[in-house]
């Protein structure tokens, strides 16, 4: 667990993630983040089928490795208008592109956390999952998009390295569980 921007995420030995509302856990939790899947915000309909097209879905066997990367961004962020945003995500940023030229081996899914309530410690959850082999294209997707101008105005971001125990795909709360 690396902490790129504001505070970091107790340590914590496990992740599970969990469909629905978790039911108590027998190991003390560290910390529990939810999110849902919801509508996709700034993307056009050619740019939706784009990513619909080159995506594959999670889970798929070679896929041992993870990533969750939480992500806040700021009140000024969430000041500017849907389009303003839009501007800077796309135009500005080239959020899409950048991720569609990393697609297939590297799956994606975005959870909102915002959409829950504005108390949420994060805005997005967003897990990755790719084969040990893209690690490195995976890192250098981050990079570029860490150097993009959306990322001025995050305020918040852990990055969560995982290897696959066992997951499906399907709508999470994150529990993370200490190590005794």
């Amino acid at each position: 667990m690396t902490c790129l921007v504001g505070e970091p995420l107790p340590p914590a030995g496990r992740l599970a993630m969990v469909t629905g509302t978790p039911d108590s856990s027998p190991d003390p939790v560290a910390w529990v983040l939810r999110g849902i899947r919801s509508n996709e915000r700034y993307v056009n309909r050619q740019e939706r089928g784009q990513l619909t097209g080159a995506q594959q879905g999670l889970g798929r066997p070679a896929s041992t490795c993870a990533a969750l990367i939480p992500i806040r961004k700021t009140a000024a962020w969430w000041m500017l208008t849907q389009d303003e945003r839009r501007a800077i995500f796309e135009e500005q940023s080239h959020h899409i592109q950048v991720g569609l030229k990393h697609l297939p081996p590297v799956a994606r899914q975005l959870h909102h956390c915002r959409d829950l309530s504005e108390q949420e410690p994060f805005d997005f959850l967003t897990w990755f999952e790719y084969a040990p082999e893209y690690e490195s294209a995976f890192d250098e997707m981050l990079a570029e998009m860490r150097a993009s101008e959306e990322w001025a105005y995050v305020d918040r971001e852990i990055d969560i390295r995982v290897v696959r125990d066992s997951y499906v795909d399907r709508e999470i709360d994150i529990r993370v569980v200490r190590d005794s």
